[in-house]
Parts: structure tokens; C-alpha cells; sequence
């Protein structure tokens, strides 16, 4: 039996209910305002305040004045009630005020003063007719405005922009566009039964509930019985067939969010060859420039691919596939929305999620003006992590790829949503809306889920250009070391003279004793003087932003990351962008005691909160176990394959349920590019000795010795 007290209690409650329900008779929006408010709050909590938030806040902002205004003019609200629901709506109006403290971006939208865009309007509608307001006509029926087409340069950049003269002789070989004969629709696209409700607030929900488990992938064809793609010696993995079947019957617009490691590269320009999506445009992290190029010349070997540095004046303009970094994007715009492109892959597509950046809005408008020159064109967008903070970073890669324009979905998505028979109101409308989007074009699949297509252990080399100044005089010490060793090589055989030596032929014996005699030197000189040990390790040094730039980005594509260098310099420059990039990471060096060291490494492979372990080649090479990663990065080459295989297995070890990803930074037009591909024959000694593996044998000269050897023969025009 109750108490007095508790009575009393319950009696207090009820009536504390029943006030509270006549005054949210008296303004029924108040308690709607009440709980967006306190949605957007957390989403500013969590720095995750993206497009739609930003509209739910500008929509509270004037319904709060609009409220207040009523209320005050409300004659039949008696006093009290009027200053309690004045005091309810300063609430909201303070929480909005501390939100818009947290981000200062917002405070301009606390001064518009009516819904301007058809989203706000919409959004204002739906919480009054939430609340039981009767609305007139006009209010109720909202049209979108006609949509303005933005010019692909946008007149802070007209300055900026550049023409290479081989772009000039392309337009005057061909001054026209061949033109599209597709059949269009004509007229207003029906009205549909979706259309007045606002749905991208709904549509980022969907993804953000989830789906039970459900994978985020469409539906892709069977795996072909025979392979018609893949150049000789090459083969595509069942995984890619069947992305590439989806390609050859029809469809068009993809966000390949595959794990690194599975060939996303390859099956792009594989699905450009499909489509016959030619020009291609190809914009990338600068990190992975020269791979895509390389990547175009092993599957599509028919195909030629340029790559834009600069001002693009040595650019092959009749090349099939033109491969950009996002950095210099901003001065090619005008000749690249010129030349009739009929498809655009944007390379870590989250680059461009931030919708205010320039480098967002360039590669937006481009793909825009590629949809309006050509009927379905080839849209990829490739990353592993299409999500970082917050489902609205969906936004600008949905964009991009056409099935929204940021404000409603376009006309095929709006078809699927409306094809479901349900609305916004309806809990089902969620996960039917989640397939819906997927469907569109979004394939999701990860090592473990195609492990059987993969190899346990692989090695995939990133070459990358270094084009600025440390990356020219590092070549120009390359060249004026080989210039040396020539020296030396014709001094010699002018002492002794060429002794029956074939017309431009030259002596190995020779060759050998110069490379000799400048290994001994340099190891004698240690760092003082310039030879092949300061050589690499200054390409290295120009390197290490580069490879850990692509570690932060494969860090959170596929967590945990092993970044492995020879040099303390690089490990800490390494070290200072992770930690810039908001990314925690451990170290693992030769100088460190051994608790520090077995420290660092429980942590890597228990807390989740460590994403990368910064380790030393030579120190952490050998005895430790890193296999909470699947993915190694060297950023630096070693001396011997044996090292650089001790490295990768620190993470391929028993215990580890992922198929291995070394991923090798070479700098392109360097003696790293001859360093790493002497190391991989080293690697066949043993496998063609212990593996019994019918492998050619190599030399058996030290990879110091056979670099050297290179450089004097390319000095002499023999390598």
C-alpha cells in the first residue's frame, strides 16, 4: 500500500503532466523544437554538424521567432501560461545560442528570417503539420527551385588556368564534340508520391540505424565462366569479375568502398575498358599518381595514360586517360571540361567529402558538366572509408556520383523510394530506403570476404613522383654520381685499352671493379660525402610525408597499420603528420629498453585507439608480433629481401585470419625503383633454393653492388 509521501509524489506527477499538457496544447511545436534541438546539439558535441543538421538548425532558429511572435499575440493565453512557454522557447533559443558558441559557423544562420530553400520549407512544414497546425495551400505544396547551372570555373580561378599547347593542337585536330544521339525524356518529370516530403535527412538515417548486420553491397552478377578482360599473364580475381559484369550490363555509377588491397586500381581500369568510357579522367591523391598510370599500362597495355604535374606541359593530349592530383586540379579545369570526357574516377573519394572546400567544389562541377555532355558516363568513386565522422559525409560523394543534387535525390533514386509504397513516417521506410541507395551502385567487400581470391602474402608497390626541389636534386646527385663512375670506367679502359672489346660494347669486369671500388669508398666515408648510403637515404627523407600520408588514409580505411622506415629522421617525420592528422600512434626503436618496447607493441595489438606503430626496420624487423594489422607500409627499401621479409612478417604469422598487404613506397625515376626491383630477385634465391620453385637465378652481388653497377651503365648508356 502506498505511503503519504508517495502519494503525494504521484499526485504531483500527475498533475505536473496535466500542466504540461495544457500548455503544449497551447503551442504544440514547442515540444518538437525541444527535441530537434537537443539532436543537433549532439551532433555539435560530436564536431559531426553536417548539411542537414545545419538546415535543422536554421529551421529551428525562425520557428522559434515565428512561435514567440504567436504566443505574445495570443489573447486567449492567460499570463502564466504566456511567460511559461516564452521561458520554454528561451531554452531552445539558448542551447541554439551555445551551439552556434561551439561553432561559429552557424551564428549566420541565427539572422535569416524566413525558410529560403525548398528543404527548409519542407522541413518547417513536416514539424507544423507534426504539430497539428492547419497550413494554407500554398505552404502545404512546396516546388523545388529551377537549378542553376554553376560554371565549371568559377571566376577566383579563371586566373589560374592553364592550356598546354599539346591541349591546343587536340581541340584544333578535332574542334568538335562528337555528339550524343541518346533519346532524352522531354518535360517535367512526373510528380510522385515523394515528392513533397523532405528526404536526406531520412535517407543518411537509413544508413545511420544500419540494417541488422546487413552489408552495405548491391547485388553483382555471377562470376563469368571466361575471363575476357585480362591482358597475358595477368588474371582478374572472381571479385573483380563480377564488379566488371555489372559494368558490362549497363550500369554506370559505383562507390567501390572495397578494403585496400583488392584491386579497386585494376578493376577501374578495367571498367573503363568495359565501358569504353574514353577520355577518362582519373583524379587522385598525389601519393598514388604514377601507380594509376602504371596500373593503366598492365591491364589496359592498348591504352595510354598521361599523367598531369604542373602546368601539364609535357601531357600526352590524345591520351586516353588523364590522371590529375588533387592539389593542381584547380588550374586544369577549363581545357578538362572541354575535351568531351566520358567519365571521371575520383581516387580516395573521401578527399572531397568537405563540401565547402575548393577542392571539392572543382571536382563537383566537373562531374556535373561531364553528366550534361555525355548520357550515363562512367562515374567511380573509390575509398575504404566513404565514412569518417558522420553519415552526412555520404553527401558530397552521392553528389558526385549523381544520385543527389544535396537537397533531394535524383530522378532514378526517387524512383526506388517511391517504388517502396512507403514514406518518411513509416519505421519500414528505413531499411527498404538503405537498399534503395545501395542499389544505386554502392559495393562494399572486405579482405576477409574474399580471402579465397587473394593471396596470403602480397607485395604492392606504390611508385610516387618526387617533383619538388628536393626531389630534382636528388636526381641530379643520381646523375652526377653515375657521371663519376663513367669517369672512372673510361679512365681506366684508357690506361689499359679496350682489349678487342666489341663497338660499343662495354666491360663488365670493368664495370664491376669502378662499382667496387665506390662501395668501399662510400662505406669508409659514412655520411660526409655524397654516394649511394646518402643518396637513399635522402630519397627516403623525400618520401616520408608521402608514405605516411597513404598510411593515414589506409589507416582508416582498414584500422590498424605497421609503418616501417630505415632512418630516425623518417620515422619521426612520420611520426609528427600522424600525430598532426589526429591519428595516435606507438613507437618501436632501437633505442628503447625492452619494457618500453613490449609496451608499445601490447598497445598496438590491444587498445583500439592506436591506429599505427611507427617501427624501425632494423629494430623491429625481427621477434615481435604485430598481427592486430593486416597491412604493412615501408616507407623506406631495405638493403636485402631477407630484411624486408622479416619486416612483413611481424604481421604474416600464425594467428593472423587476413590475407597480408606490404605495401612499398618507391620514388619513380630513382635508384629506389632499380633497389626494389633487385630485392625481389634476391627474394627468388630463396625460393627458387628452399621453395623448389623454377625461378631464373639472379646475381649474386649485393644489392649495393648491383645499384652501382646500374648507375655507371646508365651513365653509359647501357643499362
Amino acid at each position: 500500500m502506498p505511503t503519504t509521501a508517495t502519494a503525494a509524489r504521484s499526485s504531483t506527477q500527475r498533475r505536473r503532466k496535466t500542466t504540461s499538457s495544457r500548455r503544449d496544447d497551447e503551442a504544440p511545436v514547442i515540444p518538437i523544437l525541444a527535441r530537434k534541438v537537443r539532436e543537433v546539439e549532439a551532433k555539435a558535441q560530436r564536431g559531426k554538424l553536417g548539411p542537414t543538421n545545419r538546415v535543422k538548425f536554421q529551421v529551428i532558429a525562425f520557428l522559434v521567432r515565428e512561435e514567440r511572435a504567436r504566443v505574445k499575440a495570443d489573447t486567449e493565453i492567460t499570463d502564466a501560461a504566456r511567460a511559461e512557454l516564452l521561458k520554454r522557447l528561451d531554452g531552445v533559443a539558448t542551447i541554439l545560442a551555445k551551439t552556434a558558441a561551439r561553432d561559429t559557423s552557424l551564428i549566420q544562420l541565427l539572422e535569416v528570417d524566413q525558410a529560403t530553400s525548398p528543404v527548409a520549407r519542407r522541413m518547417r512544414r513536416d514539424w507544423l503539420l507534426e504539430a497539428g497546425s492547419e497550413l494554407p495551400p500554398d505552404e502545404l505544396i512546396i516546388t523545388d527551385n529551377a537549378p542553376k547551372i554553376a560554371p565549371v570555373v568559377p571566376a577566383s580561378l579563371a586566373e589560374k588556368q592553364v592550356i598546354p599547347a599539346s591541349i591546343e593542337a587536340r581541340q584544333m585536330a578535332n574542334p568538335f564534340l562528337a555528339p550524343d544521339l541518346t533519346p532524352r525524356t522531354s518535360g517535367d518529370a512526373p510528380r510522385r508520391r515523394l515528392d513533397g516530403w523532405e528526404l536526406m535527412g531520412p535517407l543518411y538515417k537509413a544508413f545511420e540505424i544500419g540494417a541488422g548486420g546487413s552489408a552495405a553491397s548491391m547485388e553483382l552478377p555471377p562470376v563469368p565462366e571466361f575471363d575476357r578482360l585480362s591482358p597475358r599473364g595477368l588474371e582478374v580475381m572472381p571479385h573483380q569479375s563480377r564488379f566488371l559484369e555489372a559494368v558490362r550490363t549497363g550500369h554506370r555509377s559505383f562507390l567501390l568502398a572495397d578494403e585496400p588491397g583488392l584491386g579497386k586500381t585494376a578493376e577501374s581500369v578495367l571498367a573503363a575498358s568495359v565501358a569504353d568510357a574514353y577520355p577518362l579522367l582519373v583524379v587522385v591523391p598525389n601519393v598514388v599518381k604514377m601507380n594509376w598510370a602504371r596500373e593503366v599500362q598492365r591491364w589496359t597495355p592498348q591504352r595510354r595514360a598521361t599523367v598531369i604535374s604542373g602546368g601539364g606541359a609535357d601531357i600526352d593530349a590524345f591520351a586516353d586517360i588523364f590522371i590529375v592530383n588533387y592539389e593542381i586540379l584547380d588550374r586544369h579545369l577549363s581545357w578538362l571540361s572541354s575535351i568531351g570526357l566520358k567519365g571521371v574516377v575520383v581516387d580516395e573519394a573521401h578527399f572531397i567529402k568537405n563540401l565547402t572546400s575548393q577542392r571539392s567544389q572543382n571536382v563537383l562541377a566537373l562531374a556535373s558538366r561531364v553528366r550534361q555532355q555525355t548520357r550515363d558516363p562512367l562515374m567511380l568513386a573509390l575509398t575504404g572509408t566513404p565514412l569518417i565522422n558522420d553519415v552526412e559525409d555520404f553527401d558530397a560523394i552521392w553528389r558526385f556520383l549523381g544520385w543527389t543534387n544535396g537537397e533531394k535525390p535524383g530522378p532514378e533514386l526517387m524512383e526506388k523510394l517511391d517504388a517502396t509504397g512507403l514514406t518518411p513516417a513509416d519505421k519500414a521506410f528505413y531499411p527498404e530506403a538503405r537498399e534503395a541507395v545501395i542499389s544505386m551502385g554502392i559495393v562494399r567487400r572486405k579482405k576477409k570476404d574474399v580471402a579465397a581470391d587473394l593471396p596470403d602474402k602480397l607485395v604492392a608497390d606504390l611508385p610516387v613522383e618526387l617533383d619538388d626541389e628536393f626531389g630534382r636534386s636528388i636526381r641530379q646527385a643520381e646523375r652526377e654520381l653515375g657521371a663519376r663512375l663513367a669517369a672512372k670506367y673510361r679512365r681506366i679502359i684508357e690506361a689499359r685499352g679496350d682489349r678487342g672489346l666489341a663497338a660499343g660494347a662495354i666491360d663488365e669486369d670493368i664495370v664491376r671493379l669502378v662499382a667496387h671500388g665506390e662501395l668501399e669508398e662510400s662505406k669508409a666515408a659514412g655520411s660526409g660525402s655524397e654516394n649511394v648510403f646518402t643518396m637513399v637515404r635522402r630519397i627516403g627523407q623525400a618520401k616520408a610525408h608521402l608514405a605516411a600520408d597513404y598510411a593515414v588514409q589506409l589507416q582508416r580505411s582498414v584500422g590498424k597499420v605497421v609503418f616501417f622506415a630505415k632512418h630516425i629522421d623518417v620515422m619521426d617525420a612520420a611520426e609528427a603528420h600522424f600525430k598532426a592528422s589526429g591519428l595516435k600512434s606507438v613507437s618501436v626503436r632501437g633505442e628503447q629498453t625492452s619494457i618500453a618496447r613490449q609496451a608499445a607493441i601490447d598497445a598496438f595489438n590491444s587498445d583500439p585507439g592506436v591506429g599505427i606503430a611507427v617501427c624501425s626496420l632494423t629494430a623491429a624487423g625481427v621477434g615481435l608480433n604485430m598481427q592486430a594489422a593486416s597491412n604493412v607500409v615501408l616507407a623506406e627499401l631495405s638493403w636485402t629481401a631477407a630484411e624486408q621479409t622479416q619486416a612483413i612478417d611481424r604481421v604474416h604469422r600464425i594467428g593472423q585470419g587476413e590475407p597480408v598487404t606490404a605495401w612499398r613506397i618507391i620514388a619513380a625515376h630513382t635508384i629506389d625503383t632499380k633497389i626494389a626491383e633487385l630485392i625481389d630477385s634476391k627474394e627468388g634465391l630463396a625460393q627458387r633454393a628452399l621453395d623448389g620453385q623454377s625461378i631464373e637465378p639472379g646475381s649474386s652481388d649485393s644489392v649495393q653492388l648491383s645499384a652501382l653497377m646500374h648507375l655507371l651503365r646508365q651513365a653509359l648508356g647501357k643499362a
